[in-house]
């Protein structure tokens, strides 16, 4: 069975309580209060977007987050009342989509759900009939959202595919960073600093030297421009 949204947070209360809402609002969700009971879950069932704690009862939230990764590029939005940068900056370089503060609002938090919801159904809707995207030493699979830098496949997180297919579909102009909260995130709670770890990641991909970026540009002040490189 597949469900919307799997919950994974050792405050028990919380996790039902966030779990009932967003049941109630049709986003089909499911609880696990740790990491052991998660991985039963995925042997049954299958989740669109994962909400992630970092504090579990047997384990941290990022080693668990990487274990995901290994096999899932589902997006994952992490729950914390941790809230320092560390955590944060930690939390997106190793491969989440977001980071949320605990205590959150839970007309929030589903809002936020239900818009990373759409646009990952989106994108798995339209990667079927999409092909590819060819420039220089890069190739995008876009059926199979897979990037190759000279042949050599990238791990990308789906949020980070997401930024790279937009940046590429609109290149040699001026992409501004509202414009990428608006099309890419759908979000208007997203921060700059979430926007400028994605980017870091991409370039470390796609750069030959991310720290002189010739195909992602930072614009000053105002965002980003992706320069297709001969």
């Amino acid at each position: 069975m597949n469900y919307d949204c799997l919950i994974i947070d050792d405050e028990k209360a919380l996790a039902d309580n966030t779990c009932e809402y967003f049941n109630m609002f049709d986003v089909k969700a499911y609880a696990c209060n740790d990491s052991e009971s998660a991985k039963t879950f995925f042997k049954e069932h299958t989740a669109s977007l994962i909400l992630l704690d970092i504090n579990l009862p047997d384990g941290s939230g990022f080693e668990f987050c990487k274990e995901i990764r290994e096999k899932y590029d589902t997006p994952i939005l992490f729950i914390s009342a941790r809230n320092t940068d560390d955590d944060k900056l930690i939390a997106l370089n190793i491969g989440g989509d977001d980071y949320i503060e605990k205590p959150y609002s839970l007309g929030v938090i589903l809002a936020k759900v239900k818009v990373v919801l759409k646009r990952y159904k989106k994108t798995v809707e339209s990667a079927v009939n999409s092909d590819e995207y060819k420039n220089g030493n890069i190739r995008i699979d876009k059926k199979n959202k897979l990037l190759y830098v000279d042949n050599e496949e990238k791990k990308l997180t789906s949020m980070e595919y997401n930024l790279l297919d937009y940046l590429t579909e609109n290149p040699n102009r001026l992409i501004t960073k509202q414009e990428l909260f608006d099309n890419v995130w759908n979000d208007k709670y997203t921060s700059d600093g979430t926007l400028n770890v994605h980017i870091r990641k991409l370039r470390e991909a796609v750069e030959t030297e991310p720290k002189s970026p010739k195909r992602i540009v930072t614009v000053w002040k105002e965002g980003y421009r992706w320069n297709p490189q001969e």
